[in-house]
């Protein structure tokens, strides 16, 4: 029997390094090398954090033991990494809109 678990897993992983890792340090680097305004740096410190938070659900997902925990795990954790992306890329966005930058 295969595991129906294995695919979100691979799913799960490639969100967080796509979706929450990627662009966190790309938004770190256009916020360190000052080519946007000052305000999206603020976008940073809401951002790492459920960056972090997604990372600690997946890999909690992965050493969980029954496979329906494991799916709530993953699950969030790529839900943290959506909202991270939202907040970081989306909100980039509106500032860079909003300042004409």
């Amino acid at each position: 029997m295969s595991n129906p678990i294995a695919p979100l897993r691979w799913y799960a992983v490639l969100a967080v390094l796509f979706f929450g890792v990627l662009p966190t340090v790309l938004v770190g680097l256009l916020v360190a090398g000052g080519d946007t305004p000052w305000q999206v740096g603020l976008l940073l410190v809401g951002g790492i954090p459920l960056v972090i938070c997604a990372i600690i659900l997946v890999v909690r997902g992965f050493r969980a033991d029954g496979p329906e925990l494991a799916e709530q795990l993953l699950k969030r954790g790529m839900a943290f990494v959506a909202g991270a992306d939202v907040l970081l890329l989306g909100g980039n966005a509106l500032i860079r809109m909003a300042t004409g930058a």
